[in-house]
């Protein structure tokens, strides 16, 4: 009796884990279904196409860049005339109301200059054996010392004038300016939503050209595209000896924001 009783308890036990697990696969299986269908069918019909679009705009910022180098015999000498050179420029900047936060350092260098060791010469005595030679040791001579300062110019009709009174007081290496506009994610976003249009309007023509209407979207992709200056003006100055001279000329342009975007729609 108890052995019968026994047997019972484990059929009935193995019939409650068969139940459970059987549950589990149920809604497991439910859950699939259920995701497959929110995301579409592997297996739909579908139909990708791209589309760009493009942005112009004037740009509003200019960033220039210049170095005040200085070599002397000693690193103090050096680097009293690139301090003296910088304040300069700085308060001249200032002047010019260009903001403390638009003035970057990008780097600060000081290092020795050395003398030419002697070269020992290449040949051989009678005997031949190489003569000795220590070649003489490298002695300091002097201290390089550089400033290398990033500028953004927010008033960019006033560009050429900061320009030419940076170059007068003497800065040795300047660049620029390079033009950008300062919403640029803005921008992006509208190239991206004329992208789409331009997408969803090449889907349309071609679903009507098929005979099929389209669906919700299976897939979206933004690659390529991003923001492209176009320079209608430069400069870039080395060593130049300052002296009084024509204002530079320097034009804007404008400047392209593109977006390029794919589209994967279903069709029926």
């Amino acid at each position: 009796m108890i052995e019968l009783e026994y047997k019972k308890s484990i059929s009935k036990a193995l019939i409650a884990f068969l139940v459970v697990v059987s549950l589990f696969f149920v809604v497991k299986l439910f859950s699939e279904w259920k995701v497959m269908g929110a995301m579409g069918s592997m297996n739909s019909n579908t139909i990708t196409l791209s589309g760009h679009g493009e942005v112009q705009a004037v740009p509003d910022i200019a960033n220039v860049y210049f170095t005040v180098e200085s070599s002397k015999s000693t690193q103090k000498e050096s680097s009293d005339e690139v301090n003296t050179k910088v304040k300069s420029v700085l308060d001249f900047l200032k002047s010019s109301d260009v903001a403390e936060k638009d003035i970057k350092t990008e780097g600060y260098d000081s290092y020795p200059k050395y003398s030419r060791a002697t070269p020992c010469p290449l040949y051989y005595s009678e005997s031949g054996i190489m003569p000795p030679c220590n070649g003489g040791e490298s002695k300091i001579i002097g201290y390089t010392v550089s400033q290398r300062v990033t500028v953004k110019i927010r008033k960019v009709d006033d560009v050429s004038v900061i320009i030419d009174g940076i170059n007068k007081i003497g800065v040795t290496n300047m660049s620029g300016p390079s033009f950008s506009v300062d919403d640029e994610d803005g921008l992006k976003a509208e190239a991206r939503k004329k992208a789409i249009d331009d997408a969803r309007e090449k889907a349309e023509v071609l679903a009507k050209d098929l005979g099929v209407r389209l669906g919700r979207i299976a897939n979206f992709n933004e690659s390529g595209g991003g923001y492209y200056p176009m320079y209608d003006g430069g400069m870039e100055v080395k060593n130049m000896a300052m002296t009084e001279s024509t204002p530079s000329e320097l034009p804007k342009g404008e400047n392209t924001i593109n977006a390029n975007v794919s589209i994967t729609y279903e069709i029926r």
